[in-house]
């Protein structure tokens, strides 16, 4: 089983084990059960929930499932008709400093997981977005323009 990375306080992870719950087994909860089982507002259970979710995208870490909820996901079913291209562009903006292009194709790797599963990896998306980005080029308001 895939051991997730949830940024779990000391707390949280005590209130698992006193429970008799595995880190590992987190996945078979809804968020409102996380939020009871490990006595935790329901915000903070959907997060975990989210980071549960989006780490079980082939290549994806827990970093980036933060980076997915600090935009406002919280399922692959939210990312369902979203773009590559328009998650990077959000995602610069609101952080203000451009990042490495393979943190776009992670965004069209997770897209296209949540609407095909599949185990392809970030970098089968390279071309597709080479090819995007030589034909569309950058937004004039990408940060460091």
């Amino acid at each position: 089983m895939k051991a997730y990375k949830l940024f779990l306080t000391d707390a949280e992870k005590l209130r698992l084990k006193q429970n008799k719950c595995k880190i590992s087994e987190l996945h078979n909860y809804a968020a409102d059960e996380l939020s009871e089982l490990m006595h935790i507002e329901a915000g903070k259970a959907k997060e975990i929930a989210a980071l549960i979710e989006f780490q079980q995208v082939p290549s994806v870490g827990a970093r980036f499932a933060a980076d997915l909820i600090s935009l406002g996901y919280y399922s692959l079913n939210d990312l369902k008709d979203k773009q590559g291209p328009e998650l990077l562009n959000a995602y610069e903006r609101r952080h203000g400093f451009r990042v490495d292009p393979c943190v776009e194709d992670q965004f069209w790797l997770v897209i296209n997981f949540a609407n095909h599963r599949g185990n392809k990896n970030w970098w089968d998306f390279t071309p597709l977005r080479k090819a995007y980005r030589e034909q569309h080029g950058y937004p004039s308001d990408r940060p460091g323009n």
